[in-house]
């Protein structure tokens, strides 16, 4: 398992252009791989283009408690960028001024952010209809700080959507590291408690699995099946809805297709899936992506890869409805990745 980011290691693949230029070398500059832009040009969806705004999604900083092989924002403990209380006050003035009908904070481990309860108590007096909170669920467990979260989730109704590997110790460990499927048990039991993702109540908790190696997930319906039989018979867990999240080959997923020679089939399989039906669904024309230090990006993958939006604000500080709403998505071949099967976005499947 890795201990550091790539940042922090040196990594050439930190580096967002280093990223960009293998997203458009081999099978896709030999011409053997139609580029994206190529590909939805051909049942005439491009280029992309933005919606009215319902999603808000807010990186709070990279900075996590845990270093995850496949992790597309090279999240760890070493990494130190994190939102100020300042620039979250200017998403709030936007949420107030768009009516935004979700807010999805995310990190690394958005908790990890020392603002980041006054952030959830200003924005729930905001009204938010869907207040979302992606938590890696170990940390719950990793500090007596954090031990009343499915508490103040609970005060606040939060929408926790938790990722979860797999309902095995050994798949969960090999991509998130030793210890993890246990404390992971052990904050959906916490948060169970509290009446999370428990019948005939209100707090929802959904789970997240994306796939350890080079392959695409399964169908949604019965991973979520599996999930849902096997946490409640081992652990007496429940939950809501499991979300399959396909792996884009962004950062530190990148680097593990790379360093194991399956780059170039994996961009094959993801090619070779493409579904025309997904590109109508998805995320990146409704949502918009605020990044720990402002900056507006399609959705959080593109944040990752440094492609701000195409538009004259680029801000939230600037954030004008009539600049961004219509405006042409940036993309690039990691987009098949939300496009192959049925479709892959924050919330799941999109077709």
């Amino acid at each position: 398992m890795a201990t550091k980011s790539l940042k922090a290691a040196g990594h050439l693949l930190a580096q967002t252009q280093k990223q960009l230029d293998l997203l458009q070398s081999g099978p896709f500059k030999d011409g053997d791989l139609p580029l994206f832009k190529d590909k939805i040009a051909q049942s005439g969806q491009y280029p992309l283009k933005s919606k009215k705004l319902e999603i808000l999604q807010i990186n709070l900083g990279y900075m996590c408690n845990q270093v995850c092989t496949h992790c597309h924002v090279d999240a760890g403990p070493d990494r130190k960028e994190i939102m100020t209380r300042e620039t979250m006050q200017q998403c709030l003035d936007v949420i107030a001024q768009t009516g935004a009908h979700t807010l999805d904070l995310t990190g690394g481990a958005p908790e990890m952010n020392p603002d980041f309860r006054w952030f959830v108590e200003a924005a729930s007096a905001a009204g938010i209809k869907d207040f979302i909170v992606r938590s890696n669920l170990t940390i719950i467990r990793a500090n007596k700080k954090y031990h009343d979260l499915p508490e103040f989730f609970a005060k606040y109704g939060i929408h926790v959507v938790s990722s979860m590997p797999h309902y095995t110790q050994g798949k969960t460990d090999k991509q998130r590291g030793d210890g993890v499927f246990n404390a992971s048990i052990e904050a959906l039991k916490m948060l169970n408690k509290v009446g999370y993702g428990m019948p005939g109540n209100d707090l929802k908790l959904d789970l997240v699995y994306n796939p350890s190696g080079a392959y695409l997930p399964g169908d949604q319906a019965a991973l979520e099946k599996d999930f849902k039989k096997a946490l409640d018979t081992d652990f007496g867990i429940q939950f809501n809805a499991l979300f399959a999240i396909t792996n884009l080959p962004i950062s530190r997923f990148l680097d593990y297709l790379v360093a194991s020679g399956n780059f170039e089939d994996y961009m094959y399989a993801l090619v070779d899936a493409y579904n025309p039906a997904a590109v109508a669904g998805v995320m990146c024309t409704n949502t918009l992506s605020v990044s720990w230090d402002g900056y507006l990006y399609d959705c959080d993958f593109n944040q990752m890869l440094g492609l701000k939006v195409a538009a004259k604000a680029r801000h939230i500080k600037d954030y004008d409805t009539a600049l961004l709403e219509g405006r042409e998505v940036v993309i690039s071949q990691h987009c098949y990745g939300c496009t192959a099967g049925a479709g892959s976005s924050c919330q799941g499947t999109v077709a």
